[in-house]
């Protein structure tokens, strides 16, 4: 294995790709001060030191020079060591205690591979989240649930924009060679230097919506909620809540990159994909970051086949 970057960059060079209720943690730390969970019979899981080892792995032999890996967890597991069973608590040292991070994830950049796409620089990024909770420690031994993704990063607001062939979604592994050959496969099926995906993006900052319009969409939004499952069901499946949905609209008020600027009437639809992004960054738990930022890519990307008369999936009843 060649030498990969598995250390952490500061937020001044590299900022956090997200954070809401996350700390970032070095790799080090990671693997040399974090236990293993085991599954009942005492089998160790697939630990997160393995996953992001191989992905980065595959992704350097597939793509070339990465960065330094990015790593956040969240929702800390603590226990104890057996000579300090009788401790109390205020007596307890750091090395009494036992620790793992139910959640991770983690994120790098190739070095090699930029672009800009509406004024903004993006990255060509590896990545990918992972939750213990998924993984069903109380029983048998069963493969290890996370999710890898390769897609483009626009670094003015840590935005993943994350199109179809640029997102995985689950995969399931047992050890960390499945890990590398999974990952291997992910990167070689997307060519970066097709410019399929990038003009897709592009392609969004033409594409512009009234404030009436963008109203109409944050109305439908909410009342998409409300609909009973039938309906929903014949609808294109949109997973923002009440509180991402704030957020975008907060974000078309005030956001000084992405909202409405003084004196126009209108945004592009790449503005309200990073407002969806932004809102989505902020409200959830970092497994199921990569599932949300997805579904704000195909749900503008409907939006913009409804305003153009091409949609055949029903995106157009958010906007009448």
């Amino acid at each position: 294995m060649s030498q990969l970057s598995l250390g952490m960059e500061s937020e001044q060079e590299h900022p956090n790709f997200i954070e809401s209720n996350t700390q970032g943690i070095s790799f080090e730390e990671l693997t040399e001060k974090n236990v293993i969970p085991t599954f009942a019979d005492g089998t160790l899981t697939l630990s997160s030191g393995s996953i992001i080892k191989a992905t980065m792995r595959a992704a350097e032999e597939v793509y070339g020079e990465l960065t330094p890996v990015e790593i956040r967890v969240s929702h800390r597991i603590q226990g104890r060591r057996k000579e300090a069973e009788l401790k109390s608590a205020s007596e307890l040292q750091d090395e009494d205690i036992t620790t793992f991070w139910q959640r991770m994830a983690f994120i790098c950049h190739v070095k090699t591979l930029t672009r800009t796409i509406n004024g903004a620089e993006v990255h060509l990024c590896i990545g990918g989240t992972r939750s213990y909770s998924e993984d069903k420690l109380f029983g048998r031994p069963t493969p290890s649930k996370m999710r890898l993704f390769v897609g483009w990063f626009v670094r003015i607001c840590s935005n993943g924009c994350l199109t179809c062939d640029g997102n995985s979604g689950t995969i399931e592994c047992l050890t960390e060679a499945d890990v590398y050959e999974k990952a291997t496969a992910l990167f070689r099926s997307f060519d970066p230097e097709k410019e399929t995906a990038l003009a897709m993006l592009e392609n969004l900052g033409t594409t512009r919506i009234s404030e009436s319009e963008f109203c109409k969409i944050i109305g439908r939004l909410r009342l998409y909620q409300a609909l009973p499952a039938s309906e929903q069901n014949v609808l294109p499946k949109v997973i923002l809540g009440d509180q991402a949905i704030n957020k975008v609209t907060q974000g078309y008020v005030s956001n000084p990159n992405f909202g409405l600027k003084e004196g126009a009437d209108s945004i592009s639809l790449w503005e309200l994909l990073q407002l969806a992004n932004e809102a989505v960054k902020q409200g959830a738990y970092i497994d199921n970051w990569l599932e949300r930022n997805q579904n704000c890519t195909d749900f503008v990307l409907g939006i913009q086949r409804a305003l153009l008369g091409t949609d055949q999936e029903g995106y157009d009843w958010f906007l009448n």
